[in-house]
């Protein structure tokens, strides 16, 4: 039997929304930046900053995107879809050097208090909020199943509240002449930004360091497998996402007696669809297995020896009666 195995995200629809949002985000760049110089306005300036970061985060989205089409190769059999999570660290890690930046320079405004324009400052952010609305609406779809269109979503969204705040500050700084508030309002920009970026930053790494998908729960999995009619016990579970809506799992099953391992292999498999959304399972079906008597005899220096490999799997039968299959 032949088993097609494709390790691209199953649908990738979301790059239209990205360009159309990155066209929106640079252009409003441009008009945002010469505003921040014209009025002076650091609060401005903070949000151009967290636009720029957008315009850098959707480009990194639409290339892993890209690259993530790619088919497995001889060098990476699982593909390019971890390019996603690479994306994310790399966005994550900007928006943390732009809060940076803005809060030092926050510092220096509280020092000297310098005159803004109050007026073309709210014009700008009102041209801005539009701006931020419609890409928030383009990217909403997405946000939810890839940690890319997540990164951009959450800039956007940040952006959005900045262009609001920059519109309260420019009407305080015009009826009460209270410049710094400028400056206060861009520490809270940026420290309003910052804990969602390690949101963001945590969910990718976690990804890269093959963590348990978020929303999977391991000790479910296991009760799960483990009270499957024909399973006499498991272990080497594993489960891990490829990219952020791409969870995979592998592990040994041993079986009872007089069960068939292609029909309880097939079982398991169509269980864990089912039950936990997991489509890319590996399961090996052993007919026996030691458990932690191999350990003992091995650390002992007992002749028996136990070996799993975990970078492949045979397809039949082995010499212990093992049986290893690849499903979906």
């Amino acid at each position: 039997m032949s088993h097609d195995h494709n390790h691209l995200p199953t649908e990738i629809r979301h790059e239209k929304p990205l360009w159309w949002a990155l066209g929106l985000t640079t252009s409003y760049l441009v008009v945002e930046v010469i505003g921040a110089f014209w009025t002076n306005s650091l609060a401005l300036l903070s949000d151009a900053a967290h636009m720029a970061t957008d315009a850098i985060g959707l480009m990194i989205a639409l290339t892993a995107v890209r690259l993530s089409r790619r088919p497995p190769d001889a060098k990476r059999t699982y593909g390019y879809a971890r390019l996603e999570a690479l994306g994310a660290v790399v966005n994550g890690l900007l928006l943390f050097g732009v809060g940076i930046y803005i809060l030092v320079e926050a510092v220096q405004r509280f020092q000297q208090p310098q005159a803004i324009a109050s007026t073309g400052m709210m014009w700008v952010a009102a041209f801005g909020l539009v701006v931020n609305l419609i890409a928030m609406r383009l990217l909403s779809a997405g946000s939810g199943e890839s940690l890319n269109v997540k990164g951009a979503y959450l800039e956007v969204w940040s952006d959005m509240l900045g262009s609001v705040a920059v519109i309260a500050g420019g009407l305080i700084i015009h009826f009460t002449g209270w410049t710094l508030v400028d400056p206060i309002l861009a520490v809270l920009i940026g420290l309003w930004v910052l804990p969602r970026t390690w949101v963001l930053l945590r969910d990718a790494i976690n990804v890269l360091l093959e963590g348990v998908p978020k929303g999977v729960v391991l000790k479910d999995i296991e009760a799960a497998l483990r009270e499957q009619a024909g399973v006499a016990g498991i272990h080497d579970l594993h489960v891990w996402a490829l990219a952020s809506s791409t969870p995979a799992l592998t592990v040994h099953v041993v079986m009872q007696d007089g069960q068939a391992p292609d029909a309880l292999r097939r079982q398991l498999a169509d269980m864990l669809h089912e039950r936990f959304d997991i489509d890319h399972v590996t399961v090996q079906v052993e007919a026996d297995h030691c458990g932690d008597d191999c350990a003992d005899k091995k650390a002992g220096g007992g002749d028996h020896e136990h070996d799993h490999d975990h970078e492949g799997h045979a397809h039949g039968p082995d010499e212990q009666g093992h049986h290893g299959h690849v499903h979906r």
